[in-house]
């Protein structure tokens, strides 16, 4: 099955306006982005997509393909949709633009998990969560059941801990997702559901919808997604500790 790879990028971010376009090391966020992707051996393409000219330029300069998309668009799941819709690959992965330190061997995790897993609609990757972000609200959580897959997805710590409990292996999202390209489309259809406009998660909508997404566990890797300002020099930092500037 062949994938292709879609960043969604837009300009105007709620709590942080023109974050793509954020200088990491000297190179733009989607920049850095970007070329995690492109290490990915599973993926045929790799594909900018966003509504706004002047990440679409900035892009375009670095030599990424580029897809100018609608305005309206509620989340990047619907922003993906929408370029999947023109495209023939049984797999379409989608890799938030604000995960500058992705790397290939996660993006083939994702897919690998896909292909391997027939009763699953969707896919992602979770790492362990460091002490200092297991409370932090703009860290994803995931539990998982016995098998790997999703039971939820929260800002809060899950599961909780009762007084005397014993706490278990905390798990952090990681900001990519990989789709069967028809399971996509439709997801793309549905309204948003009750716990995905609570939490603001895209991919609770799935889950409230009975999908199954199968979650590959990444040993050793860690994730420093960008929400806020706040966020940037942890990733440069890493950035710098990883030798890539």
């Amino acid at each position: 099955m062949t994938a292709l790879g879609v960043i969604p990028a837009r300009y105007n971010s709620s709590r942080f306006p023109g974050k793509a376009l954020t200088p990491l090391c000297g190179r733009p966020m989607i920049e850095w982005v970007w070329r995690g992707a492109r290490a990915a051996k599973t993926l045929a393409r790799v594909v900018v997509a966003t509504d706004d000219e002047r990440i679409a330029d900035v892009c375009r300069a670095f030599g990424a393909e580029v897809a100018l998309t609608r305005d309206d668009h509620r989340t990047g799941t619907d922003r993906t949709a929408e370029v999947a819709v023109a495209t023939d690959h049984e797999i379409v992965v989608n890799i938030q633009g604000d995960e500058p330190l992705i790397e290939g061997f996660a993006i083939d995790a994702a897919v690998d998990a896909l292909r391997e897993a027939p009763d699953a609609a969707m896919s992602t990757v979770v790492h362990a969560v460091t002490d200092t972000d297991v409370a932090d609200p703009h860290r994803v959580k995931v539990a998982l059941d016995t098998s790997g897959n999703a039971l939820y997805f929260s800002r809060s710590v899950i599961p909780a801990v009762r007084s005397g409990g014993v706490p278990p292996r905390y798990w952090q999202h990681v900001g990519l997702y990989a789709y069967r390209r028809a399971f996509l489309l439709e997801l793309a259809e549905l309204p948003p559901t009750p716990a995905e406009r609570a939490e603001g998660l895209e991919q609770l909508r799935a889950l409230e919808h009975g999908c199954r997404i199968r979650c590959a566990v990444l040993e050793g890797y860690r994730s420093v997604p960008v929400d806020i300002p706040a966020d940037v020099a942890r990733a440069e930092a890493r950035l710098r500790e990883s030798g890539r500037c």
